[in-house]
């Protein structure tokens, strides 16, 4: 590969996994599997190991996936919870072994499943659990204290507990729970869960505990991360210390492993057993048992040098493909699924996978009737991996040139390889775009599930979202899905989303590659709509977080026609058009980018940014070129360093305020 191609994937590999990372870790929602992530992350360590000079120092790469989240309060980690080093084959488990041989003197290995779950902290002072949190980016992760307590397993005080004790564990959904939960969701006519870590995710950041308690969580203990009063010397003591005082701890599944022939034996006895699992478990991590050895190997900034998780790979099935359906989604992209005899993998019966496009059909050489290879990858997704073979006469499926739903003709997307149907009445989109509108992110409409939405359709009343505002009690009461107190309340629901801020607005709109979090960027950046539909690519692509690709769907998608109609419609329904978020006082910061790193003493890091926000700046979670300043309070971490790498202006917590009130006085 030449340099210059090197450099555009490399940009574009950061870029996605950046996206991806946020979809998993933040909305825990990933739109695709573990093992197209992480054949996406190998690739770009390839490459940034052959071309170092574009390996940029917050590559996806160098740190941890997650973000905090501004929905609870921060938790700086003092002991930065890091993420582990992953191995794919047992050949690769033996070059970490063989490295580890290498670096210290006879290791002994401790071997354990990796539960698929939420990584958290857990803080106990004499005993008493007084935080939790979770892993966030690594160094700052969401206080979910109360939503922990609600957890049986969870020990709220400690027996014969030492002065200060702080465990990592994993909080996970048991099967049963997961089973549970999908058919209430299913019942209610709500998306279900796609799979147990992302329900348990979601369950743990409930605003509402009680929630959180209906999920039936559960959790396990897997490494201490501070201790005072009490001396541990290695893994297994610390677990069976752990357990002594009251907590379930993670089990090894033997005792230490000295040589990599017992390390791949234990590893093929968990793959074994996972299936009587009561929770999910994508591979096995092995770690040295020794915490001197530990410290003699040290870490890098984003894995420790003493641990590895070796995945497993997805079980595959064979099975035949009987039919292949359409499905549009809301932006216009025609979707193949594969519908074939049902298989079971990891646990469940699987009966669809998509075919994602007709690029991916092609080089698959996918034929109706034919037998297929499907897998669950990352034990969550079922994906077809190719067909094994064909029928007499068989030919490659191509997917239609008319849209399924209303005739339209496709057109091909060049960058993304899909079909579209490219008419915005199409009534199957407009479905779906009105589902995400009135969603619990977007415009948060109680009362109008699908079956309430289709029924609007289907009366003629709902051409468009913006007609949703012109509803009227009696136009309800006539369809019947609905009753006076119901009609009423859904016209009080429509009428509350009109004060809903911008940035739920542009969510709502469905821009392509836009989620909660992008809109709430963009409208701090551009705090009415005005300003937003006036933004020109380069601005937009100035925000931190934001690339090309984002701008331009961003402004290509608010110039169309037919979004111009909308939103004006939208406008005189009375819908608010402005960021309500943190009102601008005015421009004193405009163009300027902080960043917040350690605590700050005299003002909460919400306050500080607050008022960074009002004075027309922005806040970032991650330090870049773009970076005006980083405020270092007490305890800053990496982010100061890398502060200092990129030459970007330090601020002392004092230097700070002192800004602050300079800029007051210049008014």
């Amino acid at each position: 590969m030449d340099e210059k191609t090197a450099k555009q994937r490399i940009a574009e590999l950061q870029h996605l996994l950046e996206i991806y990372n946020e979809q998993y870790y933040v909305q825990d929602d990933p739109t695709i599997s573990d093992a197209a992530y992480d054949q996406l992350m190998r690739e770009l360590e390839t490459l940034e190991q052959q071309f170092p000079q574009y390996a940029v120092l917050d590559s996806p790469t160098k740190h941890v996936g997650g973000v905090a989240s501004n929905a609870f309060h921060k938790v700086p980690h003092s002991v930065p919870m890091m993420s582990l080093q992953d191995v794919f084959s047992l050949a690769e488990m033996q070059g970490f072994f063989q490295r580890c041989q290498q670096e210290i003197d006879a290791p002994a290995f401790v071997i354990e499943p990796k539960i698929d779950g939420l990584s958290v902290s857990l803080e106990y002072q004499d005993g008493v659990f007084v935080r939790g949190s979770t892993r966030g980016d690594g160094l700052i992760g969401e206080d979910v204290t109360e939503n922990l307590r609600t957890i049986e397993s969870l020990p709220q005080r400690l027996t014969h507990a030492p002065q200060f004790l702080e465990v990592r564990g994993e909080v996970y959904m048991p099967h049963e729970s997961f089973s549970s939960l999908v058919k209430q969701q299913l019942e209610r006519g709500e998306t279900p869960a796609k799979n147990p870590r992302n329900a348990a995710a979601g369950s743990l950041r409930q605003k509402n505990p009680a929630v959180t308690a209906s999920r039936h969580l559960d959790i396990w203990i897997f490494n201490v991360q501070q201790i005072v009063g009490h001396s541990l010397h290695s893994h297994l003591e610390s677990l069976a210390y752990l357990s002594e005082i009251g907590f379930s701890t993670v089990i090894p599944h033997s005792e230490k492993c000295l040589t990599m022939d017992q390390v791949a034996a234990e590893i093929a006895a968990i793959d074994d057993a996972r299936a009587g699992y009561a929770y999910d478990t994508d591979g096995v991590v092995v770690k040295i048992d020794d915490f001197s050895q530990r410290e003699e190997l040290g870490a890098t900034m984003k894995v420790p040098k003493w641990a590895a998780a070796f995945k497993f790979s997805p079980e595959g099935k064979e099975t035949t493909l009987r039919e292949i359906q359409l499905s549009v989604g809301r932006t216009g992209v025609i979707t193949p699924v594969a519908v074939f005899d049902p298989v079971q993998l990891a646990g469940t019966e699987v009966s669809r996978a998509t075919l994602h496009n007709q690029d991916f059909i092609e080089e698959r050489g996918i034929c109706l009737g034919d037998m297929i290879l499907v897998r669950k990858a990352g034990e969550i997704i079922p994906e077809v991996l190719r067909s094994t073979s064909h029928l007499p006469g068989a030919v490659v499926y191509r997917l239609p040139t008319s849209c399924p739903e209303c005739g339209t003709a496709t057109v091909r997307d060049p960058e993304e390889a899909a079909l579209r149907c490219p008419n915005p009445d199409c009534p199957t989109q407009l479905m779906k775009r009105m589902i995400h509108f009135v969603s619990k992110d977007a415009m948060q409409i109680d009362g109008l599930g699908p079956q309430n939405l289709t029924a609007l359709q289907e009366s003629g009343l709902v051409h468009s979202v913006a007609d949703l505002y012109l509803l009227q009690k009696d136009q309800l009461m006539a369809l019947d899905r609905f009753a006076e107190k119901s009609a009423e309340n859904l016209v009080r629901a429509i009428a509350a989303s009109k004060e809903n801020s911008l940035d739920r607005l542009v969510f709502a709109l469905g821009i392509r590659g836009i989620g909660s979090r992008a809109a709430k960027l963009l409208c701090e950046r551009f705090p009415t709509m005005d300003a937003l539909l006036q933004a020109t690519r380069e601005q937009v692509e100035q925000i931190d977080g934001f690339g090309e690709t984002m701008a331009e769907s961003v402004v290509e998608t608010l110039a169309e026609p037919h979004m111009r109609t909308l939103i004006a419609r939208l406008r005189d329904a009375g819908c608010n058009m402005t960021y309500q978020g943190n009102a601008v006082v005015d421009q004193r910061f405009a163009g300027m980018t902080f960043v917040l790193t350690g605590t700050l003493s005299g003002m909460k890091r919400d306050a500080a940014k607050d008022q960074i926000v009002r004075f027309g700046g922005s806040v970032s979670g991650s330090v870049s070129k773009k970076t005006t300043y980083v405020v270092a309070g007490a305890s800053a971490g990496s982010k100061l360093e890398k502060a200092r790498t990129l030459g970007i202006t330090i601020l002392t917590e004092e230097e700070f305020y002192q800004k602050l009130q300079e800029r007051a006085e210049m008014e």
